[in-house]
């Protein structure tokens, strides 16, 4: 059983817990720090995304477009839906003259209330380019424009872009596709699990790639970093973690969240990889954790770190105002000595 890595109190009593898994790899993919069961097989869900647009850069389609930077981005976010995000995608649709229509990513309320509020003000509603994921989305229907095929099917795990997004996802946590388990992410795409060592990896592999991963996957993936460092906030937005993280650091810091309690870090200067991963799944949790992890590490500054203490250990107030808890990391002890 996996460590208690974070706990709620209330009263001085331990209301709520959640256990989990860390691991961090150096650039030869030893493992430097972890705690908990590295082998711990789970699906990366939207920290895949950083490696699902390597075959859209590798090939000729992305530069055919004129796919800029901050399109890159937002193709590699779990947006928040705000307008900066929904213009940015209507503008990759346009230049593959295709429409929201064609998004098979489901529809979606913006994450901040504010945005969802504006949306029923104006009389309107959500719609698909408003889910987290139609940046990821409308990156891959630019395959389907560029080579004239149809848009019904390119979420298939038969279809070539996704069998070859399979294949880069192999390469970089260093598995054979075989050992990859499908499963179907929460919009729609597939997703594929491994162990929690192995994301730790594929993220190390993004800043450091092993000499397995060819030059035109390496290419691309540098394009990505400096993509996602550019425009951190189109890989997230207002008040999330990806976005702040990667401000308040200049890009020294890469991360990305997954649904289900996961989240991933490359850090360039070191080229290590990091993955943490939540048992439980609850949302928020992985954002502490990974601060207490950058802390424990020595990679944020003393005024990094108090820029990101939102994200780190809190007190939680009542709808009074009153204090009532306190969240806070526990048990983060080195294991892999």
């Amino acid at each position: 059983m996996n460590p208690i890595l974070v706990e709620l109190v209330r009263g001085g009593i331990t209301e709520s817990f959640h256990r989990g898994v860390v691991c961090v790899v150096d650039e030869h993919g030893d493992v430097i720090f972890s705690v908990g069961d590295i082998k711990q097989v789970c699906f990366p869900r939207s920290a895949l995304k950083y490696v699902q647009h390597i075959p859209l850069l590798t090939s000729e389609i992305f530069d055919h477009y004129n796919f800029t930077s901050k399109e890159l981005s937002l193709m590699c976010g779990s947006h928040n839906g705000e307008d900066q995000h929904v213009e940015v995608v209507n503008g990759v649709l346009a230049k593959i003259g295709l429409d929201p229509t064609c998004l098979k990513c489901g529809a979606q309320n913006p994450t901040r209330k504010s945005d969802w509020i504006k949306l029923i003000k104006n009389g309107d509603f959500a719609q698909a380019v408003h889910n987290n994921c139609s940046g990821k989305h409308a990156g891959f229907l630019a395959f389907n424009a560029f080579h004239n095929l149809d848009t019904s099917n390119y979420l298939s795990s038969e279809f070539e872009l996704q069998r070859k997004i399979k294949e880069c996802v192999a390469h970089f946590a260093e598995l054979e596709t075989s050992e990859l388990t499908e499963g179907m992410d929460g919009c729609s795409a597939p997703t594929y699990a491994m162990p929690v060592y192995n994301q730790a990896l594929m993220y190390k592999n993004l800043v450091a790639p092993n000499n397995k991963i060819s030059t035109e996957e390496q290419n691309a993936a540098k394009r990505i970093i400096a993509a996602v460092a550019e425009y951190p906030e189109m890989i997230a937005g207002t008040k999330r973690y990806c976005t702040d993280l990667m401000k308040v650091t200049n890009g020294r810091i890469i991360g990305k969240t997954g649904a289900d309690g996961v989240y991933c870090l490359a850090i360039p200067e070191k080229k290590w990889g990091i993955s943490i991963k939540v048992d439980d799944g609850k949302m928020g949790p992985q954002y502490q954790i990974a601060q207490s992890v950058l802390l424990e590490l020595g990679l944020l500054s003393e005024e990094e770190a108090t820029m990101l203490n939102p994200y780190y250990e809190f007190d939680i107030s009542n709808f009074a105002g009153n204090f009532a808890s306190q969240t806070r990391v526990v048990n983060l002890k080195n294991e892999s000595n």
